[in-house]
């Protein structure tokens, strides 16, 4: 019986879940080191695009890889033969690559691996392997969903979130920038975590989220942003009618324009830096890593707030 009476705890709204039947774990990378257990794969071919967290359990487990390229619709740039043991690991990227993993689901059957970390909203085709995390869709410390039809027989620590909340609470009671060496800080304490159920923590501040509400603020920031610049964006972006990005990813020539963003406030990310060190500078995903500008569309903006971007980029430009 849960307690009755004491202090008060945080008023959470209640929804469900939108990953409601999927496994719970701690991290997207520890979804990924769940598959590669329970698949035995002997090795799996990357993407040169990627995030570097991804080949944690790579190592972890002693698992060989391949990297592949990426063409400038993100799509597979080479012909990929896999053998028995082998798997392909594809990035839905920036939400937007839902049709392509579909057709890579019934080119490779099983044998692909989704990493939808950048595509929460995209749901998982049947039989595919397909891993999500929640930190870069909702204010929250950790947190992942899997969807695998190949269980392992091992239990698991539920894991424990209570000490990774600082950058969120400083971001609200003092400013983004007070909370930004702790969020960093956090994001390091999650290197080298065992698999672990997801916390308590994190499992209420998603069952209190608005998804509904969050994927169209996120469709329509989009579609605006899309409407101001894509006439000098260098990718051809298409939003089909179920997809929900995470960013808007403006491509441009100017080198300078990520910084400037930054000296207005306009916090915008660079995936991924390992890029650089990984490809040679005439690669197109070193150009991409260097050059191209993601910009929030997500539901904590409106379109006043991104009319001030669209204004300070074409002002730059």
């Amino acid at each position: 019986m849960n307690p009755i009476g004491g202090y008060f705890s945080l008023e959470l709204p209640f929804h469900e879940e939108f990953h409601h039947d999927a496994l719970r774990l701690n991290t997207g990378r520890n979804c990924l080191e769940y598959v590669l257990r329970a698949r035995r794969y002997r090795k799996v071919y990357l993407p040169y695009y990627t995030c570097d967290v991804v080949l944690e359990p790579f190592h972890k487990l002693n698992v060989a890889y391949e990297f592949y390229p990426i063409n400038i619709s993100f799509d597979i740039a080479q012909e990929i033969t896999l053998h028995a043991d082998e798997a392909l690991l594809y990035t839905n990227y920036y939400g937007l690559k839902q049709r392509y993993v579909k057709k890579l689901a019934e080119l490779y059957g099983p044998q692909l691996i989704v990493d939808n970390t950048q595509a929460f909203y995209a749901k998982p085709v049947k039989g595919i392997d397909t891993f999500y995390t929640c930190r870069k869709f909702f204010g929250v410390p950790d947190g992942a969903y899997l969807y695998t039809d190949k269980l392992l027989d091992i239990e698991f620590e539920q894991d424990v979130s209570w000490d990774r909340m600082s950058f969120l609470t400083k971001r609200i009671d003092l400013s983004t920038e007070a909370g930004y060496m702790d969020f960093r800080e956090q994001s390091t304490r999650l290197v080298g975590q065992p698999i672990k159920h997801m916390s308590n923590l994190t499992l209420r501040l998603m069952q209190s989220i608005d998804y509904d509400a969050s994927a169209l603020r996120r469709r329509n920031n989009f579609i605006f942003l899309h409407d101001a610049l894509a006439d000098t964006n260098q990718l051809h972006l298409h939003l089909s009618d179920d997809a929900v990005p995470m960013v808007y990813p403006y491509l441009t020539d100017d080198k300078s324009l990520k910084n400037r963003l930054i000296a207005d406030k306009i916090f915008v990310a660079t995936y991924w830096p390992n890029v650089f060190h990984w490809c040679h500078t005439d690669d197109w995903e070193y150009y991409l890593a260097e050059r191209t500008v993601f910009i929030p569309v997500d539901q904590r903006y409106s379109q006043v707030d991104l009319q001030c971007v669209i204004q300070i980029i074409t002002s730059i430009l």
